[in-house]
């Protein structure tokens, strides 16, 4: 075989392997993925990944919204997915469509569905963190300290034999305690949170205090909780930082894994939290519990 034809083939072989090299580094995204129906309504997540076989943990992203808006098409953890880890980004019912404690019986069952499933798709389905902002955040934070939780578990979807435990949280600028919130927030923050709160729980928190106490992930934290780190703005208008202290605090006193970093000047959501800072410290918490 001549020099021309060597040559040929070697650079045949070289563009094969580059074509997939560049195929596993392009982030694909599965989208309206149906893992449940509650009633006549759909549940649906969308699923971010590289090519290849991800990272560990399978990270479960829940947007926020004061509960009551958003949706899986705002996911902020693009920066993540490009570093390997796979994002399932999750729809729930709304407060307008469902009072709590639909919201979480919704994202236990994602959960339940990506154990059941994510083998089909490769991901790594056995630790599994959930994060999520503002809402989102405290909704992730409430499904990561109730593992196990009859009443939380709900009976949503059709994979009730899974498991729903996490084994990590994120919470970003996320509520932890219904039954404090109004007392700690400025006057902006009650504008958002009083008519946000009669939608979620139907009802201010002193009208129903068991309710306002199940939907607070303080009054469910324990020493066998998965590690937990929280990200909070010090000028957050919306959601007091108080929120975080009071999560940080339940955590240190059952002895469980936590870290709080407040992000000084920042307030409510903003690229501040998802900069090159804040996402080397988001990798080397993945690092050190993964």
């Amino acid at each position: 075989m001549n020099r021309a034809s060597w040559s040929w083939i070697v650079g045949w072989l070289l563009c094969g392997v580059c074509a997939r090299a560049s195929e596993s580094n392009r982030v694909a995204v599965m989208r309206d993925v149906e893992f449940a129906r509650a009633g006549e309504h759909a549940l649906k997540l969308d699923l971010h990944r590289l090519g290849g076989k991800p990272r560990s943990p399978l990270i479960v992203w829940v947007h926020g919204g004061a509960w009551r808006s958003g949706s899986k098409a705002d996911m902020p953890l693009g920066k993540l997915v490009e570093a390997g880890y796979a994002v399932a980004s999750v729809d729930y019912r709304l407060s307008t469509q469902a009072k709590f404690p639909a919201q979480i019986h919704d994202l236990k069952a994602a959960i339940r569905f990506l154990r059941a499933h994510g083998t089909e798709w490769k991901l790594p389905v056995k630790k599994i963190l959930v994060a999520g902002d503002s809402a989102g955040g405290h909704l992730a934070a409430l499904v990561g300290v109730s593992n196990g939780h009859a009443e939380l578990e709900g009976e949503v979807g059709s994979d009730r034999t899974q498991s729903s435990d996490v084994q990590g949280i994120i919470s970003f600028y996320g509520g932890a305690n219904l039954t404090t919130i109004l007392k700690q927030s400025t006057p902006h923050g009650l504008n958002m949170r009083v008519p946000a709160l009669d939608l979620l729980l139907g009802g201010q928190p002193e009208d129903v205090p068991l309710l306002a106490q199940l939907a607070s992930p303080v009054f469910h934290v324990d020493k066998h909780d998965p590690p937990l780190l929280l990200l909070h703005g010090d000028q957050d208008p919306q959601m007091p930082v108080n929120q975080a202290l009071e999560l940080c605090g339940a955590y240190q006193k059952a002895k469980a894994p936590v870290q709080l970093e407040i992000i000084h000047g920042a307030a409510h959501g903003g690229a501040m939290f998802y900069d090159k800072e804040r996402l080397a410290m988001v990798k080397k918490f993945l690092r050190r519990y993964f």
